[in-house]
């Protein structure tokens, strides 16, 4: 199976490729060959290649800078993955996006299912939402579609919450953190791990000619807000010899924090429905974030 892989470089794309199966075959181009802001080359791209799938995890996910840089977030969020829906629709492969729960206002105190309507509150939120809306507007039967939502994505490279705090611990004696803000943190291999699944799951279905949900929910399990999530970092870190000293954790709220954006205060997403069809046991994040950074390897 010939599979294209957006985003190879980033803290997921890593994790894809450490845990590809050996009967894949992974086309991972650089930023300069496959850039999506550049639709015209980025369609050419796959109509030439024409892959069994793609699995998109690149993105602009730059919550502060998407309000700022409205077009160009728009233009990868949203207008990318149409022109890769667009080609398939010609090849006849398969889209794997990888979503946000940001596609979500947060304002309900219950995980989100899958099939409740998306209603983003800034410009990141919006312009994956509509990155939803193309992919299925474009890609609307044999299993083609599949968009992955997650949330609080960290791993142990790239630019992530759980670095950040780690560094800022080793640097400072204290820090400030937003603690009316809930999700799932999850982990870059755990999602890896998911999305493997998903493809091996979707090519059983398509076989046996059933239909696979348009829309997935993966995260760890378990429920934080950034502040306890931070706390859980520290201590990680601590044991791991990641972190060198102790520093103070301030929980803050929201309006405390500078910020050009509103986020959502809870955007649980429901997983149950997705782990049962992917054959996936439930693990809480803070095992998985242990796992994640017990590596000797990993550099703060």
């Amino acid at each position: 199976m010939k599979i294209l892989l957006i985003g190879s470089t980033g803290q997921l794309g890593r994790e894809i490729i450490k845990s590809s199966p050996n009967d894949i075959f992974l086309i991972t181009p650089s930023r300069l060959e496959f850039d999506l802001n550049n639709t015209k080359k980025c369609f050419e791209y796959v109509l030439n290649l024409s892959p069994d799938w793609i699995i998109n995890s690149g993105a602009f996910t730059n919550v502060e800078r998407a309000e700022i840089e409205e077009e160009l977030a728009y233009k990868i969020n949203a207008l990318g993955p149409q022109i890769l829906a667009k080609a398939l629709s010609k090849s006849g492969g398969k889209l794997l996006q990888i979503s946000t729960d940001y596609v979500f206002n947060g304002r309900q105190n219950y995980p989100y299912k899958t099939d409740q309507t998306v209603s983003p509150i800034n410009k990141y939120g919006f312009s994956k939402a509509k990155g939803e809306e193309y992919i299925q507007q474009y890609l609307p039967g044999n299993n083609q579609s599949n968009i992955l939502r997650t949330s609080w994505l960290v791993g142990p490279n790239g630019n992530n919450f759980a670095l950040k705090i780690m560094k800022l611990l080793n640097d400072r004696d204290e820090i400030k953190v937003i603690y009316d803000q809930i999700s799932s943190p999850t982990t870059t291999i755990s999602l890896a791990d998911a999305i493997w699944n998903i493809i091996n799951k979707n090519e059983e279905y398509s076989r046996k000619n059933k239909f696979f949900p348009v829309i997935s929910h993966f995260c760890n399990d378990g429920v934080a807000s950034w502040y306890d999530f931070a706390v859980t970092i520290r201590e990680i870190g601590l044991k791991t010899g990641l972190i060198k000293k102790a520093g103070e954790i301030i929980p803050i709220k929201s309006n405390e924090f500078p910020s050009k954006t509103e986020r959502p205060k809870y955007s649980v997403l429901d997983t149950q429905k997705t782990k049962k069809i992917i054959g996936l046991k439930n693990s809480h994040w803070r095992n998985e974030l242990l796992k994640c950074f017990n590596n000797s390897s990993i550099k703060i």
